[in-house]
């Protein structure tokens, strides 16, 4: 299934979301309401290899937590996804079994041409 992890609340997700083609096709996903589960995460770490991958160090809770300080592991990524929705590096589209992470220009672009096949 294609789908669309976001946050509703997100300037930036939602300006993403208004410029791809066929975004309609997708099922969307408020990281807010209904928080990731051990399932969904597993799926996203299948696809991109890594929690780290996943894994946004812009999050403010990252620098309150003082994160960047401590050797972070796998596990570590993993427990705190799971724990707080604004881990996620957003948004996090899974299309054709390929997932597209983050918000960065060439990230966007890749997703955006694949957008336009589906």
């Amino acid at each position: 299934m294609d789908k669309i992890y976001y946050l509703a609340s997100c300037d930036t997700c939602r300006k993403i979301i208004k410029t791809l083609p066929n975004a309609n096709k997708l099922t969307y996903i408020d990281i807010r309401q209904n928080p990731i589960s051990e399932a969904d995460l597993e799926e996203m770490y299948q696809l991109s290899g890594s929690y780290e991958a996943l894994f946004s160090k812009k999050a403010q809770l990252y620098k309150s937590m003082d994160l960047k300080n401590k050797n972070l592991t796998e596990a570590d990524y993993k427990k705190y996804l799971l724990e707080h929705y604004t881990f996620l590096s957003r948004p996090v589209v899974i299309l054709n079994n390929e997932i597209y992470i983050g918000n960065t220009q060439p990230n966007i672009l890749k997703l955006t041409k694949a957008m336009t096949s589906v």
